[in-house]
């Protein structure tokens, strides 16, 4: 039996606004370089996991510009490489530039089938968390924000926990802050690698939210593209 849902935060239940993967899209199109919209999802995805990746071993906010501009080129570069194209590094590094001159201060928004969700969950007398690698200042901010705290009975950030997804430690905090065993609860997540494995890695039932039909070829766990789906699973 379910007794509890946890979220992944970026992705599942919200997403950037201005969304990256259209400015990339337009961009490229600036440039004469026509991408499907599925290898840019894919190329932002694996820039975000590099991007996380390299702030874990080592805080991008400390390192020199120099080290920092390598690790957001990995953006671009990983959209031609998903797309099985190339492009010489300057254009890498204009596409860059025009994209976080256009994204400026972007912001979260919540996905559509989030609010109506979680309202519905909590009728169920689910308890719902959300295990996040983002900064707890950061989420806290959000909550108050986007109305999310009436709706979560708690955070599991990494940066309390000391590290991040697909750790087990951040799995087995949200399991002691609900109060329940693994096989009561279902971890819903947008990356196969954090989510997916790292919840089954304590024994916590995963979910694929797969908005953007990353994932097809999944079928070892439940794959949704929305959050009205999950009703069905729990």
């Amino acid at each position: 039996m379910v007794r509890a849902v946890f979220f992944d935060w970026f992705n599942t239940l919200a997403r950037f606004d201005p969304p990256r993967e259209e400015l990339y899209h337009q961009t490229f199109r600036e440039f004469g370089i026509e991408l499907p919209f599925k290898d840019i999802v894919r190329g932002v995805m694996a820039g975000d996991r590099y991007y996380f990746e390299e702030n874990a071993r080592s805080p991008l906010a400390k390192r020199s510009q120099e080290e920092q501009m390598k690790v957001y080129l990995h953006y671009p570069m990983a959209i031609m490489a998903e797309a099985g194209l190339e492009a010489p590094q300057d254009v890498l590094v204009k596409v860059l530039g025009i994209v976080v001159a256009k994204f400026g201060r972007g912001t979260f928004v919540l996905f559509d089938d989030v609010l109506s969700t979680l309202e519905s969950l909590k009728q169920q007398e689910l308890v719902l968390g959300l295990l996040t690698n983002a900064r707890r200042d950061t989420i806290s901010s959000l909550h108050q924000r986007l109305g999310l705290e009436s709706h979560l009975d708690f955070v599991v950030t990494s940066e309390e926990v000391g590290v991040d997804k697909p750790k087990p430690e951040i799995f087995l905090a949200a399991l002691d802050k609900a109060g329940v065993k693994a096989a009561e609860a279902v971890h819903v997540g947008d990356q196969y690698e954090l989510d997916v494995a790292g919840a089954r890695g304590v024994g916590i039932n995963p979910i694929l939210i797969d908005r953007y039909e990353i994932y097809p070829e999944v079928s070892d766990c439940p794959r949704i593209q929305s959050l009205t789906e999950l009703a069905k699973y729990l």
